[in-house]
């Protein structure tokens, strides 16, 4: 058979991280490994699976149907993997948990304390997702667990939530230097759109991708996480809503000033959730967990 799982590995990596050199690194071997691999490929195949332009990679009409379809064969072969583990043992190998990029990743951190404790047989991978790419990472099996995905669950089989609680302390944030930290409040929604948004880019990678807020018509800065969108925000370079955890010492600091909206943002849900399938021993432990009052303020407090 050509088309192995290893391959199928490589050309996800190299599809995730836009670069043979990148994927080499994240695959922990040479470039040169990954060239020859996918060389080997493409010539018993005869077909050209990568369009190279310097050093970005990116997959041709044939490359992306290999790969959408062969990406099913990598999450039913993991799958098995975890399956045969459980079976044996009751204990996963390795538990993925994402975290929705508005909770501080180092809330989990006693929690994990405890876990190691109880049951050190298990790796723990975390983590960070963004809007629906919380939902996305339980769809595409990139995590068993996921703590504070926003919205509506998608209607996916193989899925279960619960409410983990609201985001109700989201403040409207600007620099002492934009135009709007001197515009009369409430700040009216059309004042608003002449104005640039900076968003985090959603890390959904199939479902569609989710926006919070964003008005028709709004020139957007897209971020990769909640630091980068504050120090853009700090800078003056856009605008828009931070969880009171981070907003509050920026502005007692004078960096950031607070301003009311005409049409303030709604309270979202956000929740806990996780893949059905044959639940182990270790995600049965942090379900448990996530169930006391005290762990979920712990995780809440200041959104």
């Amino acid at each position: 058979m050509k088309i192995s799982l290893e391959l199928l590995h490589i050309l996800d990596a190299i599809d995730c991280h836009g670069s043979f050199t990148a994927a080499a690194s994240a695959l922990h071997r040479v470039p040169s490994a990954l060239s020859h691999a996918v060389a080997k490929l493409e010539s018993d195949l005869n077909v050209a699976l990568f369009i190279r332009e310097g050093r970005r990679a990116s997959l041709t009409p044939a490359g992306r149907t290999l790969l959408d379809e062969g990406r099913h064969l990598l999450r039913a072969a993991a799958e098995l993997e975890r399956r045969v583990q459980r079976i044996a043992t009751g204990w996963e190998a390795e538990l993925r948990i994402a975290v929705d990029m508005i909770i501080p990743v180092e809330r989990l951190f006693p929690l994990l304390e405890r876990f190691y404790a109880d049951c050190p047989v298990t790796q723990i991978r975390l983590s960070t997702e963004v809007l629906g790419g919380s939902w996305d990472a339980l769809a595409t099996d990139r995590a068993d667990l996921v703590i504070g995905a926003p919205g509506d669950m998608p209607a996916r089989s193989g899925i279960n939530s619960r409410l983990l609680g609201m985001r109700t302390q989201q403040l409207f944030v600007v620099a002492p230097t934009h135009p709007l930290a001197s515009h009369p409040t409430p700040i009216p929604s059309s004042e608003l759109r002449r104005h640039r948004a900076v968003v985090i880019a959603d890390t959904s990678r199939e479902l569609a991708a989710r926006t919070i807020g964003l008005l028709e018509g709004q020139d957007i800065l897209r971020v990769p996480n909640m630091a980068a969108k504050a120090g853009a925000q700090i800078a003056g370079l856009g605008v828009g809503h931070l969880p009171v955890w981070l907003a509050g010492p920026e502005i007692a600091a004078g960096r950031l000033v607070e301003k009311a909206l005409a049409d303030p943002r709604p309270p979202m849900p956000c929740h806990i959730a996780w893949r059905t399938r044959q639940i182990g021993k270790a995600l049965g432990w942090f379900l448990g967990e996530l169930e006391k009052n005290e762990q979920i303020e712990a995780l809440t407090a200041g959104l």
